[in-house]
């Protein structure tokens, strides 16, 4: 019954969250300055078919008209067509010209999110799994050891690695691992490879988040009374960290990862991919936004806010599994 109830009600909450975060990115788009149109069909159109144009694609309509009529056509699953990109998959910006736009020639843009998402999810899964990989142990770790020498290398570590833009340590990688070396490719996408040097870069972000969550949470838990208690029945100290203390420590680490940790992967892949050339939808994403092409800058806000809503509703269903009172 809690399961249901809870569901239901984080569902509700974050309909209403991702409607309101669509309206307010449909109006900023349309209130900046700049016209898409321009953009479409070149510089040099005339103003009565940049005029008539505009009109067909009705963004002369109200800002409530058109977006309560791009949500409606969200809901039957259609996020439109691409302002500049044809349907074989080129950019058509500006060079088109009045007389030869053919506006039911644009690609869909549900089909180009499709195209791109799964370089991303590569992308994302490589720099979660290299992230854990090396914070799970060094956050326990120290968190065993609070006051002493693994916690001060274990924050130190973190102050290094938190501090070092992710720009720059693209960059590096991509001269010393690249260019230098030539372990690994770095620009463009072949195979799965070239996901590798962008996913380091995430994952350096990743880490020092992770590292002083789990230590933090670690060291708490072991003052909590509830060790000395188990330990008084009993339990030895290594089974009441492994069965208890490591458990309990999750919760927060839960809540990091479906927030901060998300929220870090998700705004990093618009700078990461486009350093690195990665056909994701970050790359896609960041050109769209060069190029005005409203339809899916819509569509990729609309979906990443989505992510965050049902990833938060599943970190914190699984935090009220793991710990009963969090319940209450």
């Amino acid at each position: 019954m809690f399961a249901i109830d809870f569901l239901i009600r984080r569902l509700a909450q974050g309909a209403i969250i991702v409607v309101t975060i669509a309206l307010l990115i449909f109006t900023l788009l349309r209130v900046v300055p700049g016209d898409p149109v321009r953009l479409m069909l070149g510089p040099m159109v005339s103003p009565s078919v940049a005029e008539q144009t505009a009109k067909d694609l009705g963004l002369r309509d109200p800002i409530i008209v058109q977006f309560g009529r791009y949500m409606g056509h969200v809901l039957q699953g259609d996020f439109g067509r691409s302002f500049v990109r044809s349907a074989q998959g080129g950019s058509t910006g500006g060079s088109r010209g009045e007389s030869t736009f053919d506006a039911s020639n644009r690609a869909s843009v549900i089909g180009l999110i499709v195209t791109t998402l799964p370089f991303s999810l590569l992308l994302a899964g490589l720099a979660f799994l290299i992230s854990l990989a090396v914070a799970l142990p060094l956050g326990v770790w120290a968190g065993l050891n609070a006051g002493r020498w693994p916690d001060r290398f274990a924050l130190y570590l973190s102050s290094v690695l938190v501090s070092l833009p992710n720009v720059w340590l693209g960059l590096v990688f991509i001269f010393l691992l690249s260019a230098k070396t030539g372990w690994l490719p770095a620009i463009g996408y072949q195979n799965w490879t070239y996901a590798i040097l962008p996913a380091l870069v995430l994952a350096v972000e990743l880490i020092p988040v992770i590292v002083r969550s789990l230590s933090v949470s670690v060291s708490s838990n072991l003052l909590d009374p509830y060790v000395s208690v188990g330990q008084i029945r009993g339990l030895t100290r290594a089974r009441m960290i492994a069965a208890h203390v490591l458990r309990n420590s999750s919760i927060p680490l839960l809540n990091l990862l479906g927030i901060q940790a998300v929220g870090l992967i998700l705004g990093g892949l618009f700078v990461i991919e486009y350093l690195f050339n990665y056909p994701g939808i970050g790359l896609l994403m960041i050109n769209a936004v060069f190029q005005r092409d409203f339809p899916i800058i819509q569509a990729i806000a609309i979906f990443s806010c989505v992510a965050l809503v049902l990833v938060n509703i599943l970190v914190d269903f699984a935090s009220t599994t793991i710990d009963r009172r969090l319940q209450y």
